[in-house]
């Protein structure tokens, strides 16, 4: 697995985490092409996840 790939899946997992916990005010559709998002996305949550996922974190 990639660095790239280790990200993305960061990525789309937090957004479908925020999408669980936001009480239908976010969805999340992925596709084989990339993710449709409809809603509000928690950007430092979304930053933290990405900071870690470089950093080797969970």
């Amino acid at each position: 697995m990639t660095v790239e790939d280790s990200i993305r899946e960061a990525i789309v997992a937090e957004l479908r985490r925020q999408a669980e916990i936001g009480e239908g005010r976010l969805t999340v559709e992925e596709t084989e092409k990339g993710v449709t998002l409809n809603g509000p996305v928690d950007l430092d949550d979304l930053v933290m996840v990405v900071m870690g996922s470089v950093a080797g974190g969970p």
